[in-house]
């Protein structure tokens, strides 16, 4: 193999890599639209039943569901369209960041069990963003 053949082969991401980050793109998009969704729409009585903190603070409930939203649709949206591809691995770095915020929340809460999926979630929005920085990045039309 040339020196040439080498560098093209080695800066081509796997294809095991490249539909890994899809199939992550697409769990954290079902994730946090479901998860989005119901914070922004199920009105607060109903929502503090499952979560008590969320009476004390509606419209941090809000603002973090709206957060999700917009998460969900940057992490798959741009890659999926080929348009501003740029953002998804963007929106997966600040997927991270609220996942950080919300382990952080439920450990000041005494919560650590409920703390998992946010571990969880952030640990796989930060592979998507490191993937799709760096090693297999969506070109743009």
């Amino acid at each position: 193999m040339t020196t040439a053949t080498a560098a093209v082969s080695d800066a081509r991401p796997s294809k095991g890599l490249h539909y890994g980050l899809w199939v992550a793109q697409v769990l954290l998009f079902a994730a946090f639209m479901m998860a989005g969704l119901m914070k922004v729409t199920t009105p607060i009585a109903e929502l503090a039943v499952k979560m008590a903190w969320v009476a004390e603070m509606p419209a941090l409930v809000r603002f973090i569901g709206t957060s999700e939203l917009l998460g969900a649709i940057g992490v798959l949206l741009p890659a999926v369209t080929r348009i501003k591809p740029i953002l998804t691995p963007i929106a997966a770095a600040a997927l991270v960041v609220v996942m950080v915020l919300a382990a952080g929340f439920h450990i000041y809460r005494g919560e650590i069990p409920q703390m998992a999926p946010s571990v969880i979630l952030g640990l796989l929005a930060a592979f998507v963003a490191w993937g799709r920085f760096t090693k297999a990045p969506i070109a743009a039309r």
